[in-house]
């Protein structure tokens, strides 16, 4: 089972939306995910137990070494297919 941490302002809203589109682009894909969301202040001390780092806006960190995804797409509908596909690479 892979895990994947998502980041938002507030660890609610906006993670939640893309947490569920995550989940159903995974379930079609045969993926067995766990999907765990928090708030970005949180990322630093969460993200060492995850394969894959999802954030709702523009995050850096160098010390970070899970590959990054930064998934506005997802809220606006704008390449939303192709930002789910990346996330789907990173996890097979």
């Amino acid at each position: 089972m892979k895990r994947i941490l998502i980041a938002c302002g507030n660890g609610v809203a906006t993670s939640t939306v893309v947490a569920t589109k995550i989940r159903e682009k995974c379930a079609d894909e045969g993926l067995d995910v766990n999907v765990i969301q928090c708030k970005l202040l949180e990322v630093e001390s969460k993200v060492e137990d995850f394969d894959l780092l999802v954030t709702t806006g523009k995050y850096s960190n160098d010390s970070i070494s899970i590959p990054i995804v930064g998934a506005i797409s997802l809220l606006t509908g704008i390449n939303e297919e192709e930002t789910l596909d990346k996330i789907v690479s990173y996890l097979k």
